[in-house]
């Protein structure tokens, strides 16, 4: 083996003659220096960037920069890209009837008041249970925690600054959108909502990368920025955004990338993003994707669609046209 080759030698020569990729090998498995072959526990200066190789200074590492360079990008682009195609966390099931939540934003709702997000089935259920009840003052109270509506535009603030204080990042991206449109008497204020976003993509929220990404590719609030709107898209991707994938797509089609392309409106579809799996659909009919790749997402899209379905969430859509919440790829 190529690391027993490597034992069996004086390690503390000069390593010029090995290859990159051999190289790599042997510092991924013991504490070897990259450049002059130096072993033991004081080697532990590690490239920054692919992680795969150890020096035992500084010094050492800047001589053998020339020669890893080509190999630590490949690497890094490697990583990179096995974090990007990774599939994603999905939603969590809805707390009332315990099913899958739907991808599309008018299947369900966020409640302020304790924070949860609840599908329209089990909305309009309950509004429909206390109307025949005769309780038709408790037909608009939240369906998990019995709290009433907001009764005006300061109360709806001071309910969402508390979700902000409990560092929910769903209420602190809502609170953003509404500084945005300048809802409930607040300003319009673009840098308030990029500060918001901000906080609430690093507590986790996809939606709130998605609109950083947003802003930089409009150029609101900030100079547009192309390259800045990707990086912030693939956060949102990576953290379960099927419309920033969905865009991510679109970039790489445009640069004729059908492969990468295709891999990311595969795992769109996964989530129910309709229009990646039309994308997938358009690149097979062009002859950039098989058959059995259409097949397969469509599958994927048929799967998910299993996952979220229910005859109250059937029923609450049937009522009102704005809880749709799936799109039919028929």
């Amino acid at each position: 083996m190529l690391v027993e080759r490597f034992n069996r030698q004086d390690i503390r020569k000069d390593m010029s003659n090995t290859s990159p990729s051999e190289i790599s090998s042997v510092c991924a498995t013991t504490n070897t220096c990259a450049n002059c072959g130096k072993e033991g526990s004081d080697v532990t200066n590690t490239c920054n960037k692919c992680k795969m190789v150890m020096y035992c200074n500084a010094a050492c590492k800047k001589r053998h920069r020339h020669k890893h360079k080509k190999e630590c990008e490949r690497r890094v682009t490697e990583l990179h890209d096995e974090k990007i195609f990774k599939q994603p966390p999905t939603l969590e099931d809805c707390p009332i009837c315990m099913i899958r939540l739907p991808t599309l934003a008018t299947g369900r709702t966020y409640m302020a008041c304790c924070g949860k997000l609840i599908c329209c089935g089990c909305i309009r259920a309950f509004q429909s249970r206390a109307v025949k009840a005769g309780r038709i003052k408790e037909d608009d109270i939240c369906p998990f925690c019995r709290t009433p509506p907001p009764k005006s535009d300061e109360a709806m603030i001071k309910r969402y600054k508390k979700r902000m204080e409990l560092n929910d990042p769903i209420g602190i991206r809502n609170l953003a959108g509404m500084y945005v449109r300048g809802l409930y008497g607040l300003p319009q204020n673009i840098t308030k909502a990029l500060e918001l976003w901000h906080r609430g993509a690093e507590l986790g929220s996809a939606d709130a990368y998605y609109a950083i990404g947003i802003a930089y590719n409009q150029g609101r609030g900030v100079r547009r920025n192309e390259k800045e709107a990707m990086q912030y898209w693939e956060l949102a991707a990576m953290s379960g955004s099927s419309i920033a994938r969905h865009n991510l797509g679109c970039f790489e089609e445009q640069s004729s990338n059908y492969d990468r392309a295709l891999r990311h409106w595969m795992i769109a579809a996964t989530d129910g993003d309709l229009d990646s799996l039309k994308k997938v659909k358009s690149i097979y009919m062009d002859g950039h994707a098989t058959k059995d790749d259409y097949a397969k997402a469509l599958r994927s899209y048929q799967s998910y669609l299993h996952d979220i379905k229910s005859d109250q969430r059937d029923q609450a859509a049937a009522y009102d046209a704005r809880n749709k919440y799936y799109e039919s790829a028929v």
